[in-house]
C-alpha cells in the first residue's frame, strides 16, 4: 500500500492564550505571564508566556507551584471569549487557502493543501503565507510543520517554536523519525514510554527495529499504530468539521460521602483509568469535566479547557482537584463522581488490518 502523495500543514499558535493577553495588555509584554488560576488557589496553569517557561512553568502545573518557581509572574484569568474571537480570525485565513481544515483546538489545526485555492505548488509557500497573514491580521505568531502526513506535520510544527517553520519531505522522513526521542511520538504517554524504554526503545530508530509481532505482543492493538508511524506511515485524512468525541469514567459510591480526601482518592482512580484509555487510543483532549452528583441526586459539572492537550492521569487529577473546589462537595454529601476528557485532539486511530512495511523511498518524490 503506497501512501497518498499529500501535502499536509499543521499550524500551532505560539503560547496562544498568553500571547493574546500580552497583545491586548501592553504592560504584560516581556513579562512572565501565567494564564490560569490564582497563585494562592488550587487552580492550574492553562498556558504561560515564553518568558514564564524559562522558569520551568508549564501547562497543567499547579498555580501554587508556578508561583514558587517565579514569584514575579503575572497571573491572569482566562478570557475564552477573546481567544475564540482570535481563533475565528485565524480559521478564516485557513479557509481562504483550503476547505480541508481540521481544527484540533482554538490554537491549532491540520490543513490539507494538496490542492489549494491559491494554486500554489509548494505547501511550504502556503504555510509561509498563512503564518505571515496571521501575524499581519492578529499581531500574533504561529509555528508550522509541513509534511506528507499528519503525524510528521504535527511533530514538525514543534521543532522551531516560536514562529518557526519545519518541512519534512519523504526523503527526510526516515532520518527525522530515527532521531526522535520516543516521548515525542504522539500516542506515547508516560506509561507507554516507560514500558518502551524497558524494552530498549528510546528513539524512532529503536522502535523501527521491532517487528509487528513484537509490538502487538507488548502493546496490543496499538502495536500496529507504533509499527506504522516508525515507518512514516499515517493514512489519516484531514477531516473538516469532525465530530467531537469524549473519554470518561464515573462511579456511583456504595454510600454517600462528605470526606474530601476520600473523594480525591476516588478521583485519582478515575483519572488513572481515563489516562490509560487516552493512552490506549493514542489521543488526548483539550477540556476536562468533573461530574458530581449529590446525595439528593442534584448533578453539577465543572469544566476547564487547556490551550495544550490533557493526556495523562497526572494532568487529569490536577485539574479535577481544582474543579472539585468549585463545588459544594464536602459541605454536601456526594453519591457519584466522574471525570471526562473531551475535545479530543485526534480521531481514535483505526489500525490497518494488514502489515505495512514500506521503505521510506516508496513515496513518489513530491514538492513540499
Amino acid at each position: 500500500m503506497v501512501e497518498k502523495q499529500r501535502k499536509i500543514i499543521h499550524i500551532d499558535m505560539d503560547a496562544f492564550y498568553a500571547s493574546v493577553e500580552q497583545r491586548d495588555h501592553p504592560q504584560l509584554r516581556g513579562q512572565p505571564v501565567v494564564v490560569g488560576g490564582n497563585p494562592d488557589s488550587r487552580g492550574v496553569v492553562a498556558t504561560c508566556s515564553y518568558e514564564a517557561r524559562r522558569f520551568g512553568i508549564h501547562s497543567a502545573m499547579s498555580c501554587a507551584r508556578a508561583y514558587r518557581l517565579c514569584p514575579q509572574a503575572v497571573f491572569v484569568r482566562p478570557r475564552f471569549d477573546a481567544y475564540q474571537r482570535v481563533s475565528q480570525q485565524i480559521r478564516e485565513i485557513f479557509f481562504s487557502y483550503t476547505d480541508l481544515v481540521e481544527p484540533l483546538s482554538l490554537d491549532e489545526a491540520y490543513l490539507d493543501v494538496t490542492t489549494n485555492k491559491a494554486k500554489m505548488q509548494s505547501a511550504t509557500w502556503v504555510a509561509q503565507n498563512i503564518c505571515k497573514e496571521i501575524r499581519q491580521q492578529t499581531h500574533l505568531t504561529a509555528s508550522a510543520g509541513v509534511s506528507y502526513n499528519k503525524f510528521l506535520a504535527k511533530i514538525a510544527s514543534d521543532v522551531k517554536k516560536p514562529a518557526g517553520l519545519t518541512v519534512v519531505t519523504p526523503e527526510q522522513a526516515e532520518s527525522f523519525i530515527e532521531q526522535l526521542p520516543i516521548r515525542r511520538f504522539h500516542g506515547v504517554g508516560r506509561v507507554t514510554e516507560k514500558k518502551m524504554k524497558a524494552l530498549g526503545i528510546h528513539t524512532g530508530a529503536d522502535l523501527r527495529r521491532h517487528s509487528l509481532v513484537e509490538l502487538n505482543k507488548n502493546f496490543g492493538k496499538a502495536g500496529q499504530y507504533y509499527f506504522n508511524i516508525a515507518r512514516g506511515i499515517d493514512l489519516r485524512p484531514v477531516v473538516p468539521n469532525r465530530i467531537r468525541k469524549s473519554i470518561g469514567k464515573e462511579t456511583t459510591l456504595g454510600e454517600d460521602i462528605t470526606d474530601i480526601s476520600q473523594m480525591l482518592t476516588i478521583i485519582g482512580d478515575l483519572s488513572q483509568r481515563v489516562g490509560a484509555l487516552l493512552e490506549r487510543k493514542q489521543t488526548s483532549g483539550m477540556t476536562l469535566t468533573l461530574k458530581v452528583k449529590y446525595a439528593d441526586f442534584q448533578t453539577v459539572t465543572r469544566s476547564f479547557s487547556h490551550e495544550k492537550a490533557i493526556e495523562t492521569a497526572e494532568d487529569i487529577l490536577k485539574i479535577a482537584e481544582s474543579l472539585l473546589q468549585k463545588t459544594d462537595a464536602g459541605n454536601r454529601a456526594v453519591r457519584l463522581l466522574g471525570v471526562t476528557v473531551s475535545h479530543l485532539t485526534t480521531d481514535i486511530v483505526a489500525v490497518e488490518s494488514q502489515q505495512m512495511d514500506l521503505p521510506f523511498g516508496s513515496l513518489t518524490q513530491i514538492e513540499l
